[in-house]
């Protein structure tokens, strides 16, 4: 294809995106009609029906065109308010609509019976010739709403125009498109969102600083919570439920503000029957939440509430787990505890029959199949038919199993329960929003492939650290369409809404970069140490090859810091905040704690080695430390005040976010200088920058550089003192085009002259992996044959891209029946070698399937390795932490010359990110080798 052509192509796919984000899926749309909305002196105004929902709908319209335009839009609620021309929203059946229908002569026919859809079109009126409406028509009042949140999505106001300060832009004129257009059902019937480990961030943030007259997470707080939903196009919510907080049900007001913005109200996995157990169960007065020994209170307990709730809108978690999200009390055995579940779910039933009066198959309910209850499950558990089966993630972005044939053809179908922040073991992930958004891509196409359609809900913990990832989830929910796109591609069509879309490439390039380093430890991950027990921070396995992962990594933080911070002068003075919440904050944060973490590890080594730059990186550490308490107190106080406590730097004050001790390196200063060279080895053909470290012991020092042709250097002399720790690097670039030149140089230091000779190897072509530092390391993306039995994944892994095996194929122990992907590679001389294998760590797809690939390397014997964990293991510990699965298949004496390895797929949905052979001497790399 030519460079125009492939031009044409990103345009033409990043303006479906577009449309994707600002309507949704549409049923059709006919050519443009403009209707004016505001023409520089005036504003239409809004006629709505006299229901509450479409009040707050209208109101939520009128203040965006209020924004925008600076003029208000007068409210009405009949067609004589409309004057000679107004925008119309309601449900089909209202009295409104019906008659600005029949005044019109438009068909609304094809919204009858249909879920949260919506017809938008410009129409005259026949009694009133001069009159002419914009209709916005609901087959429900959520797909009126809907249809009232495209109209604002396409005037350019953002979902996040409160929730992140993304402020509207100001405009003379506003004209949208009058053509009819009917939008499809969403892809999920529910979706929504489960507010949890709220104790850090939104119930002190609502308590003190929004909402103090309730002193809690009250009704003008949801308020604020279902309009942001509206604006994601969701429809649920599982309220917050720590014990830090209020139950949802006991604060006046909560339900009925969740009735007025049509929210559908369920509970979490560990809360049936529409109770919170942690605040509402007193064992004092109610005896132990023991089914067994107290089974009578349990019940009038669930009953209190279904009669309470009954009229309202509700999906019933049922089921029964303990008091604190934890394995059912009382019960001695599986068998035992899955017993006792079968009873207790049909008494739920019973209770809902009983207090709504129709068939409990007529009522909505899910079953959230949530740690122990999987267990359960796999054991035999009997659930109703009609009951929706909810499939959770492992906490950390995994999902653990997903519905096979017989589990899709389920009455009540199947849904999902996902994290975006978790508390507990291994590692909490409470602070900043990191999960990858391919890997979220990735996990929801298993979703949609396996069926799993009826609910989607994402814990998003506090709201505020992760918006974007929230309405990425959301925004799959709503249309499975958008997983057809590349990650980056959505997340850059959304940092154009917010930030417009000249800065948008660049600001998805640092976020992509943010999103790639979590992915290869988050954080929170950063202390290497676990919760559940509580363990104390370690030192970093980046420091056990010699630093220099250590180093490469805090370079590529500083490198992501300082183009966010370039961006950050670029953006609109209105949209400052926004961008400081939404990617500067976290951007720096991440930046600091692994600067801080990494650079005190650096120290305790630099000391060994008796190098005072040891002080140097300590006063880095603290630097880094204070960024983090400075910035933090910046979130809180942006916009005079207004998110006042919705940021914490140190959720359950765990470790990891303890200021540490910066120790003072006492060292003799002597003579002499050196050169840590580790970081230069170079590829021929294949342009690289690396650093050359040039220090001293203590004594100042000259130094220049004498000779390295092939490279050019950030500088070619300094002064090593106090002032910079006695070290100085010098970033050495090869631009590619000179293969063969001789690089080799001298470093002059004082008395002394260092020779350096930067490694040179040769490659056979831009793609085939070499051998740096006894680590051949092939990218899963990159084979010499490809097979069809897998598909690659953009954006997923250690090398940008990563291959699945397709979810298509079938199960198989046979490598025979299998089409195999090859790889090639050459190594110089005859070694010992550990192949190993790694998978990003996700499950097996169904529990119809297993978690196996079959790998030959020079057509020899094939090993057959199953990546399956079990449980809380070790392993899979490990695995999250680090998001890779590796399995070693060790090679005594691999020859010197080329190799070829195959690999063969005999699971569906297994994940290859890469492979590395390691020969004699490798380092010991915590994460992928640096691809030069």
């Amino acid at each position: 294809m030519s460079r125009d052509g492939a031009a044409f192509r990103l345009i033409i796919r990043f303006l479906i995106i577009a449309l994707l984000l600002v309507v949704g899926p549409m049923t059709g749309i006919a050519q443009a009609a403009p209707f004016k909305l505001f023409d520089g002196q005036s504003v239409v105004p809004i006629v709505r029906d006299g229901g509450r929902t479409m009040t707050l709908a209208a109101e939520m319209l009128a203040r965006d065109v209020t924004a925008i335009s600076g003029r208000a839009p007068v409210l009405g609620s009949t067609l004589d308010d409309c004057g000679n021309i107004c925008i119309v929203i309601g449900p089909i059946g209202s009295p409104l609509i019906e008659a600005a229908a029949r005044d019109s002569g438009v068909n609304l026919s094809d919204l009858s019976g249909k879920w949260e859809q919506y017809v938008r079109v410009e129409a005259s009126s026949r009694t009133h010739p001069s009159r002419r409406y914009l209709l916005v028509a609901g087959s429900d009042p959520r797909g009126a709403v809907w249809g009232v949140v495209d109209l604002t999505r396409e005037l350019g106001v953002s979902a996040w125009e409160w929730w992140a300060d993304v402020a509207p832009r100001p405009s003379r004129l506003l004209v949208v498109d009058g053509a009819r257009r009917q939008s499809a059902s969403p892809s999920v019937r529910y979706r929504g969102i489960f507010l949890n480990d709220e104790d850090w961030g939104l119930q002190p943030w609502a308590a003190k600083t929004f909402e103090p007259e309730v002193g809690d997470i009250g009704p003008k707080t949801y308020g604020r919570i279902f309009e942001l939903l509206w604006r994601l196009k969701a429809n649920l919510i599982w309220p917050a439920m720590h014990e830090s907080t209020r139950p949802f049900y006991q604060i006046p007001g909560n339900a009925d503000v969740a009735r007025d913005y049509a929210i559908v109200v369920g509970t979490s996995h560990a809360e049936p029957m529409m109770r919170n157990n942690v605040r509402e169960w007193d064992e004092g007065t109610q005896g132990p939440f023991n089914f067994f020994s107290n089974r009578p209170a349990l019940v009038e307990y669930w009953r209190q509430r279904a009669l309470e709730v009954a009229g309202y809108d509700n999906i019933y978690s049922v089921g029964l787990r303990g008091k604190h999200d934890s394995e059912m009390e009382g019960a001695t055995s599986p068998r035992m505890a899955r017993e006792a579940t079968t009873e207790a779910i049909d008494v739920q039933r019973q209770l809902l029959t009983q207090t709504q009066h129709k068939p409990a198959n007529e009522i909505p309910q899910a079953l959230t199949l949530y740690k122990e209850v999987l267990d359960l499950y796999r054991q035999g558990l009997k659930i109703p038919d009609d009951i929706t089966l909810v499939w959770p993630d492992d906490n950390y972005g995994y999902m653990s199993q997903l519905p096979d044939a017989a589990e899709r053809a389920r009455i009540g179908g199947g849904g999902i329960y996902y994290h975006l922040s978790y508390w507990g073991r291994p590692h909490d992930y409470l602070w900043l929003g990191t999960t990858h958004p391919a890997l979220i891509r990735e996990q929801m196409d298993r979703v949609r492939n396996t069926g799993a359609r009826q609910l989607w809900v994402v814990n998003v913990g506090d709201i505020k650290p992760a918006e974007y990832l929230t309405q990425y989830f959301l925004d799959l929910a709503f249309d499975n369409q958008v997983l057809n796109l590349p990650a980056k591609a959505h997340l850059e069509a959304w940092l154009a809404t917010q930030f417009g879309g000249k800065l948008a490439p660049g600001m998805a390039r640092v976020m992509t970069e943010y999103y790639d380093l979590a992915f290869e430890r988050r954080p929170e991950f950063m202390g290497f140490n676990q919760v559940e027990p509580i363990t104390q921070v370690q030192i970093s396995p980046y420091i056990a090859s010699g630093g220099q992962e250590a180093v490469d990594r805090i370079e590529r933080y500083a490198r992501l810091r300082v183009e966010a911070e370039a961006l950050a002068d670029q953006v609109p003075a209105n949209r400052r905040d926004a961008f400081f919440q939404l990617v500067l904050y976290p951007i720096r944060a991440s930046a600091a704690i692994n600067t801080r973490n990494l650079s005190l590890d650096l120290a305790a080594l630099r000391t060994r080695q008796g190098r005072p730059v040891a002080n140097r990186l300590v006063a880095d550490a603290r630097e880094a430390h204070q960024q983090i308490v400075t910035d933090t107190l910046a979130y809180n106080r942006q916009n005079h005040g207004k998110w006042d406590g919705i940021m914490s730097m140190a959720p359950r004050a765990l470790p990891v976010f303890a200021e540490p001790p910066y120790p003072t390196a006492d060292l003799t200063a002597k003579a002499g200088c050196g050169v840590d060279t580790s970081a230069l080895t170079f590829v021929q053909g294949r342009p690289a920058r690396h650093n050359l470290s040039i220090y001293s012991f203590g004594a100042d020092a000259q130094w220049s550089l004498d000779g390295f042709g092939g490279l050019s250097a950030s500088r070619l002399s300094g002064t090593l003192n106090a002032a910079n720790g006695h070290q100085q690097d010098v970033a050495l670039t090869y631009d590619g085009s000179a293969p063969g030149r001789k690089m080799s140089g001298t470093v002059r230091c004082g008395a002394q002259n260092l020779p350096v000779a930067p490694g040179i190897l040769e490659a056979l072509d831009a793609e085939t992996p070499v051998n740096i530092g006894n680590v051949v390391s092939i990218a899963a993306a990159t084979p010499s044959s490809i097979s069809e039995e897998w598909e690659r994944i953009e954006g997923l892994g250690s090398r940008g891209a990563s291959l699945r095996a397709r979810l298509s194929i079938p199960s198989r122990n046979a490598h025979d029946r299998a089409v195999p992907l090859t790889y090639t590679f050459s190594i110089a001389d005859q070694s010992d070698a550990d192949m190993q294998i790694v998978a990003v760590p996700v499950h097996p797809l169904t529990s119809r399937n297993g978690l196996r690939i079959a790998v030959a390397l020079d057509g020899g014997d094939v090993h057959t390795l199953d990546f399956e964990t079990h449980g809380r293991s070790d392993e899979w510990k490990r695995n999250v932490l680090s998001n890779t699965a590796v399995r070693h298949v060790q090679v005594p004496q691999l020859s010197a010359g080329k190799h070829t390895l195959q690999v063969w797929a005999l699971d569906p949905g297994f994940l290859l990110d890469r492979i590395d052979v390691r020969l004699d001497g490798a380092p010991m790399l915590y994460g992928a080798r640096p691809d030069r």
